[in-house]
């Protein structure tokens, strides 16, 4: 099924976004992506995989990242970013005449669209997480973070590398391969990016007892990048609307790892569920 691109203007920013119908959709996957990528990396396999099993998909490019215009690894801050999935999902409404909505998230995507879950107001049919960024799965040295705090406040905009280990995204050679020649992906974070997220996971993991929305919560055990005890954690503190399944030795991009086939067909078999129950 073809892509059809599309922009839209969202403070001051001009964004790209993409979509795919399918023709006997039974619901419609906002996709939101991760830190340092962009939407076009769901493209392989991810979306194709979704396509098939009757659901229709529309992602976008977040602020700081791939075509979306703007200073790369930068926002003007949180709550835009959970606006901006208001403004996806009103396209959304708009090209695929009001189906079912889940929200699926990676990582820093994760992160949003747990956040989104609980903060904002909706009728979404579920929310699916793979590898969210509530917590790092390291201890990142103090001084970075008194560094970043320092910089918030006096110079919120600039950015640093991240220093991303990109052998952690995947056990697949091939997929690191292609993430590291990807002229799209960069390793660029600002104070923006990176506090208010970190704070908003810890949020999360507070508030996951309010959840009312069924949320899907994938992660690796062997996530280097996220903490997959986070999301533990996260669950422990939530209700019966949480599933957590935690895919053993996985790497952070569940979606480009060993074990993809299997991630794709519990999110599919999930939403299947919510569907009809």
């Amino acid at each position: 099924m073809p892509c059809q691109e599309f922009d839209f203007i969202f403070h001051k920013t001009n964004f790209y976004g993409q979509y795919w119908k399918s023709d006997t959709a039974k619901a419609v996957i906002v996709l939101v992506h991760g830190m340092g990528e962009h939407s076009s990396r769901y493209t392989d396999y991810v979306i194709p995989t979704f396509l098939k099993s009757d659901f229709s998909v529309i992602t976008y490019d977040q602020f700081g990242h791939g075509k979306t215009k703007g200073k790369r690894g930068h926002n003007p801050g949180y709550s835009y970013l959970l606006q901006c999935i208001d403004v996806v999902i009103n396209k959304a409404n708009e090209f695929f005449d009001s189906l079912p909505i889940f929200l699926y998230g990676h990582s820093m995507g994760g992160n949003l669209v747990i956040n989104y879950t609980l903060r904002q107001s909706h009728s979404l049919a579920g929310t699916v997480a793979t590898s969210p960024f509530l917590k790092l799965a390291f201890e990142a040295p103090k001084w970075k973070i008194t560094l970043g705090k320092m910089l918030h406040k006096i110079l919120p905009n600039i950015t640093m590398n991240t220093g991303l280990d990109v052998n952690a995204i995947s056990r697949r050679e091939e997929e690191v391969k292609k993430y590291i020649e990807d002229p799209l992906v960069h390793d660029k974070i600002s104070p923006n990016y990176s506090l208010s997220v970190m704070e908003a996971g810890i949020w999360a993991i507070n508030n996951a007892y309010i959840l009312q929305t069924p949320l899907l919560l994938l992660h690796g055990t062997g996530d280097r990048l996220t903490s997959y005890k986070a999301s533990e954690e996260f669950a422990k503190n939530s209700n019966e609307n949480t599933t957590l399944k935690l895919f053993q030795g996985g790497y952070h991009e569940l979606h480009n790892d060993l074990c993809r086939e299997e991630l794709l067909k519990t999110i599919i078999q999930w939403m299947d569920t919510q569907l009809t129950s």
